[in-house]
């Protein structure tokens, strides 16, 4: 896992500590409305990356946050995924293997300059 991506989660796992404790919350009510495990929820405060999404999802709407992971990839807000223009968005993605394989079929059935096949 990238370093970047670690001290992330590390770093989520302590505002999800201090927003427990700001709001005065303890530990077995968090792990009681969230629907985890102590052992689950001491992991959730260190931004354990083997913690599911929905249980860091569900704490975050018993927090009040709502649903913040709805919006988090909002394509409205993809500046990346904006510069693509949704008309071009390919349905399925084929792996490169089978991009290669469809394109050298699809040559064998081209037909050249006097009608016949290639």
């Amino acid at each position: 896992m990238a370093v970047m991506v670690r001290r992330s989660l590390a770093k989520f796992g302590a505002d999800l500590s201090i927003a427990r404790r700001q709001r005065h919350l303890t530990s077995a009510m968090m792990c009681e409305r969230v629907g985890v495990s102590k052992a689950t929820w001491q992991k959730m405060e260190k931004g354990d990356p083997t913690v599911s999404a929905g249980a860091y999802a569900q704490a975050l709407f018993v927090l009040g946050f709502g649903a913040p992971l709805g919006d988090l990839i909002d394509q409205r807000n993809d500046e990346r995924g904006l510069l693509l223009s949704a008309e071009r968005l390919p349905k399925r993605v084929a792996s490169p293997g089978r991009r290669a394989k469809r394109a050298r079929a699809t040559a064998k059935h081209v037909p050249d300059a006097h009608g016949g096949s290639s």
